[in-house]
């Protein structure tokens, strides 16, 4: 049986802290959402565009998004989305978003069985909407070639693995126009957990490369140092 079917018919269990009676406990999702804010790797890959994240990629919040993007605990989609939509209202200001999620590789998407960071892009995004902020997704990212699994690289290892991996898509949703005014629309890069921060400056040099610009990018968690090496850590 599936671990998202076993959270619908049995009684939830945090994915934080392990409790019982709700898949993300009070405590746990105040430490998810506890601090929005700007964090950069160091050193910082040369394009990365602003990078700010809800929280530290640790305890409660590590676990949440492995349980989510690799444990197939599909439900934590929406505490995690909610993560992100407040960083990214906090992030762009008021200004109109487009949210371009960082696309997952063919041999992840059937490993997972789902696109963990679309997922959350697009419920980001209808968070947004329902506050009244005028948010939409595209996902104008696709890869190039296949890029080596990132867990265990180095900096420079990830950087070189990813070079050139990414292309923009024209049409199928992958438009970055919008009905709004263009000169005030921030176009915003978005996946779950940054690290070397690889991922997110060959994403928004493919974007610049297709004339668009992304200045800021938002995550749900940002790793630190000493755990760049960890299971599930991203780019």
């Amino acid at each position: 049986m599936t671990t998202a079917l076993l959270d619908l018919v049995l009684p939830p269990r945090c994915a934080g802290c392990d409790a019982p009676g709700a898949l993300v406990c009070p405590p746990c999702a105040a430490e998810l959402r506890a601090d929005p804010a700007c964090r950069m790797p160091s050193p910082c890959p040369e394009g990365l565009p602003e990078c700010w994240s809800a929280s530290d990629y640790a305890g409660a919040t590590r676990r949440a998004v492995i349980s989510y993007k690799e444990h197939g605990r599909t439900a934590l989609a929406r505490p995690l989305a909610g993560a992100l939509a407040l960083t990214a209202g906090i992030a762009v200001g008021g200004h109109p978003v487009i949210l371009v999620p960082v696309p997952s590789t063919r041999p992840a998407l059937r490993r997972r069985g789902h696109d963990p960071v679309a997922r959350l892009a697009e419920l980001a995004a209808g968070y947004l909407r329902a506050a009244g902020w005028p948010a939409t997704v595209s996902r104008a990212l696709a890869h190039r070639r296949r890029a080596a699994d990132q867990a265990g690289l180095s900096s420079l290892q990830r950087a070189a693995n990813l070079s050139s991996a990414f292309r923009v898509v024209s049409g199928r949703n992958g438009s970055l126009t919008a009905s709004w005014d263009a000169s005030q629309v921030v176009v915003v890069l978005v996946d779950d957990v940054i690290t070397t921060g690889a991922t997110l400056a060959e994403a928004a040099r493919a974007l610049r490369a297709a004339g668009a610009q992304a200045p800021l990018a938002v995550t749900v968690a940002a790793t630190r140092r000493r755990d760049r090496m960890q299971l599930g850590d991203g780019g």
